[in-house]
């Protein structure tokens, strides 16, 4: 697999993340939709996009660390790794908490494909192009989470999941400014 596609189709799926989440918000804002007929009675549109991402986001940072863990070459990346699993299995763990609470179960969304993929290319990937995609990929990721939480608080109506995203919003912070680090350090390992 060539190094720099794979970085690009992470890259991609970081931005259409982003932009499926901008697209929800400004719809949510402008419109004030409502929720899919799927979605409980007690969610609002913001609350059924928030529930579906975050409850797929956070196991999917669990099993590309576990990934990362094993597969980068760099010290500094299998620790942020490490960090991914340890900080998300109890994010994964309070909102499904505040989901059996409720009695809400979250339906299967449109990005479980783009996170079975990037898993798949994270899997196919070796040495220091594995690290450049996975390092990519969190930038992405962690940029397109922000915007999630901070739309959630902003918007959503349920207030332990507001909440939660008020809570969980910082880690978040703190894991892309750690993988903005991450990728700062290998474009200058790059260059000299």
């Amino acid at each position: 697999m060539n190094g720099a596609s794979a970085t690009r189709r992470i890259a991609g799926f970081g931005l259409i993340h982003a932009l499926v989440l901008m697209a929800a918000g400004v719809g949510i804002a402008n419109a004030q939709t409502p929720a899919p007929p799927e979605a409980p009675g007690m969610l609002n549109a913001a609350d059924f996009n928030f529930v579906g991402q975050a409850n797929l986001g956070a196991p999917f940072q669990v099993d590309s660390g576990r990934i990362a863990e094993t597969k980068s070459t760099r010290a500094a990346i299998r620790s942020y790794a490490h960090l991914m699993v340890t900080s998300h299995i109890p994010v994964v763990d309070a909102l499904n908490a505040i989901l059996r609470r409720k009695g809400i179960t979250p339906s299967n969304t449109l990005l479980h494909g783009a996170y079975d993929a990037m898993l798949f290319t994270l899997s196919a990937d070796h040495g220091t192009a594995f690290d450049q995609n996975y390092v990519n990929g969190q930038v992405e990721y962690q940029k397109g989470n922000a915007a999630l939480f901070q739309q959630e608080i902003q918007n959503g109506s349920d207030p332990d999941l507001r909440q939660f995203a008020r809570e969980t919003l910082p880690k978040i912070e703190d894991h892309l400014q750690r993988a903005l680090k991450l990728a700062g350090a290998a474009r200058s390992e790059s260059t000299d």
